[in-house]
């Protein structure tokens, strides 16, 4: 009989490793369209390295390749990375310890090892979970990076290939799923209309910061229900005895 934590492992392990290929691949596709597009090959090495952070990758090399100044790009990834703030604090029981482990988990910190985390409620497998999905992912990104780095260098004429909108494409492939609300979507519709607006307008990836903007400004987060018992509470306080 197969024992269940056995069980558990195995499913994690498969989970991971498909989570693993679905980015390598995105990874060889930007490591390729950032070289294509004219970028030293050491640009999106370094980058996956240091920040390893897809969307943001993405949208910083977007705007650099469409004209943008480096300091519009770094404002595109480092907005999109606000994100990770919240996770940080999710899993600030899972890198707890020395410094050089909540170091080492802030920079593993993505969508998928949170995700996976999050999955469990024991420690043990919810540490497990994280460090197992954000160390196979770490590896997996730089390495499928490289691949596109050298693939990226045989390509002599990128136009043929239209790789120009391959960014924006996978920026938009990467938001889909996101839009599951109506809120959201009507941000998202926000943002998208500031920044066709402002394009003739505004030097190239100033647009993108102001689409960025705009979708936080209309989003809100949902109010949490009052519950039966704070229902109550507010209709009938509890009485306070004054010692007086």
């Amino acid at each position: 009989m197969r024992m269940p934590w056995r069980t558990t492992e195995s499913a994690l392990l498969r989970d991971v490793a498909l989570v693993c290929l679905a980015d390598g691949i995105v990874g060889v596709s930007f490591g390729a369209i950032a070289v294509a597009g004219g970028l030293p090959w050491w640009v999106p090495v370094v980058m996956s390295l240091l920040v390893f952070a897809g969307g943001a990758q993405f949208a910083a090399v977007g705007v650099v390749l469409a004209g943008g100044s480096p300091l519009a790009a770094v404002a595109a990834g480092a907005v999109l990375n606000t994100r990770l703030f919240p996770y940080g604090l999710a899993v600030a029981d899972v890198t707890a310890g020395h410094w050089w482990v909540r170091l080492l988990g802030a920079h593993v910190t993505t969508d998928e090892s949170v995700a996976f985390a999050l999955r469990h409620d024991d420690p043990a497998r919810r540490r497990s979970a994280f460090w197992a999905c954000g160390v196979a992912l770490f590896t997996v990104w730089n390495v499928a990076v490289l691949l596109g780095v050298l693939a990226g260098s045989m390509v002599t004429n990128t136009a043929v290939f239209g790789l120009d909108a391959t960014f924006p494409a996978v920026l938009l492939a990467l938001a889909l799923p996101t839009l599951t609300d109506g809120r959201t979507r009507v941000a998202a519709i926000g943002g998208a209309g500031a920044a066709v607006a402002l394009t003739p307008l505004l030097p190239a990836g100033l647009p993108v910061l102001a689409a960025l903007g705009g979708l936080a400004a209309l989003w809100r987060p949902k109010r949490r229900p009052r519950s039966v018992e704070d229902t109550r509470a507010v209709s009938h306080p509890i009485p306070v005895r004054s010692n007086q």
